[in-house]
């Protein structure tokens, strides 16, 4: 494998990303970029390393009782299919993107902004309106090729959907289920005969232990205010990473 250097960078995103629920997949993306791979090459490392990060985190965020399926499942029984969908639409990647990171950026200003409260039970999300965000969300993850836990995660601290460690939980959840739909529906497109599958193993394996590491830190040894901060920088810090290679195409 050339670029061993890509080991050290994934298992970094993945134990950063895990920490707060999130399987890394716009930096993955944005690492990959800098390397000028095959693009279908990209996105599918990129849908695999989300689920094999989130999988794991997904795991012990139930084993330590954090996810409320009954809370979660408005949410996802939507993005399934539009995350399918939006795999399947050919937009110009550019253009997207340039909206990809100003709606990240702003997303992160808006959390950090915020100033903390406290989550009360009475402050529930309703049925359609948590349908219509996931199904939203969904459909802008497959076009990306992210699992879409950077969106959902600022959109449901602002709304005081639940506890920090919970919102880590649904958004882990969220970026799973959506990150298989996106691959099926990628896979189903014609597969090119330059993939370096060694590569892609051992960034599976990188991300693995990244992942593992993370998730067990961001349970066990982060407050619900270090979550929140660590969810907002990792949002801009996307955002930015997004606009810098793509924003010269606007002016």
């Amino acid at each position: 494998m050339q670029h061993w250097e890509l080991l050290i960078f994934f298992l970094g995103i993945a134990f950063i990303y895990s920490s707060v629920g999130f399987g890394g997949g716009s930096s993955y993306l944005a690492v990959l970029a800098m390397y000028q791979l095959p693009i279908y090459e990209m996105k599918t490392v990129a849908l695999v390393c989300n689920i094999i990060v989130v999988t794991g985190g997904s795991i012990l965020f139930m084993s330590s009782k954090q996810v409320d399926i009954k809370k979660i499942l408005p949410i996802v029984i939507l993005s399934i299919p539009m995350a399918f969908l939006g795999a399947l639409v050919k937009i110009s990647a550019d253009t997207f993107f340039i909206l990809l990171g100003c709606s990240l950026i702003l997303a992160s200003i808006l959390l950090m902004l915020k100033k903390p409260s406290a989550y009360t039970a009475a402050e529930k999300q309703g049925v359609v309106k948590s349908g219509i965000m996931g199904a939203s969300i969904g459909l802008l993850s497959g076009m990306v090729g992210i699992g879409g836990g950077i969106f959902l995660s600022p959109m449901l601290h602002l709304t005081k959907w639940d506890v920090p460690k919970k919102i880590a939980a649904a958004a882990s959840v969220f970026i799973l289920v959506n990150s298989v739909s996106s691959l099926l529906a990628h896979l189903s497109k014609p597969i090119p005969s330059d993939i370096n599958y060694s590569r892609i193993l051992l960034l599976c394996v990188a991300v693995f232990v990244g992942g593992q590491i993370g998730s067990r830190v961001g349970i066990k040894k982060l407050n619900e205010l270090a979550i929140r901060r660590v969810t907002a920088v990792l949002v801009f810090a996307a955002g930015v990473e997004v606009l810098s290679k793509h924003v010269h195409l606007i002016w």
